[in-house]
């Protein structure tokens, strides 16, 4: 019993570095996440859409959604077929077409006092050497950019806000219409496996103590 109490101090220190390495991971943030098509799947893509100069017949994503990493952000969901996107945009000469999948997320993700769009697709045609933030806006405007030219709304969705920290403990549904098997992302939140390694370092050593002082007293 004596072993018992004198552990239990030290446990419950471990317990309460649990629950902070928990609560470090329930933040996130609110944005418009853009995303590339590739092998049937979607891909989080590695550079923004002003920096992306899409091959004709590409596809291309965006889904408003919560999360911490590219791990957490929802896919977009619906069609994302370039032949059906685009049958009724012909091919032009000097110019290429790319395929958007347009995901306002669910009402889980929205801003406070806002309804997210239906989701839709559209086919741009631009010039050439367009980039996809350009064929963006060529059908899907009024388009909202801050400062740091970090893309804030499409088609004036959200009306305000810009990728704001938020808490992700409420039950978002930014569920994935299909499983992305691309390994994209920074991969699971490291807080639990760390906060229950130490509660099993502490405990140890807690037994340890309780039982070299016992050795002592005998």
């Amino acid at each position: 019993m004596t072993a018992v109490r004198r552990a239990a101090p030290v446990l419950v220190a471990a317990l309460l570095l649990l629950a902070c390495a928990g609560r470090a991971g329930a933040t996130g943030y609110r944005y418009w996440s853009f995303w590339e098509r590739a092998g049937g799947h979607w891909t989080y893509a590695t550079q923004g859409p002003a920096s992306v100069r899409p091959d004709d017949g590409a596809v291309q994503g965006f889904r408003f959604t919560v999360g911490a990493d590219a791990a957490d952000a929802g896919r977009p969901r619906g069609t994302a077929d370039f032949d059906t996107i685009c049958a009724d945009t012909p091919a032009k000469s000097g110019a290429k077409r790319v395929a958007l999948v347009l995901d306002f997320g669910t009402p889980a993700d929205a801003p406070s006092g806002e309804t997210p769009p239906g989701g839709r697709t559209v086919c741009a045609r631009v010039p050439s050497d367009a980039s996809t933030a350009d064929a963006l806006a060529a059908v899907a405007g009024p388009l909202r950019y801050d400062t740091n030219a970090l893309l804030c709304a499409i088609a004036g969705y959200p009306h305000k806000g810009c990728g704001e920290q938020v808490s992700t403990d409420h039950e978002s549904t930014t569920a994935t219409a299909e499983p992305d098997s691309s390994g994209s992302g920074s991969g699971p939140s490291l807080g639990l496996p760390i906060g229950a390694g130490v509660v099993a370092l502490l405990a140890g050593a807690a037994i340890w103590q309780s039982r070299r002082r016992r050795d002592a007293s005998g």
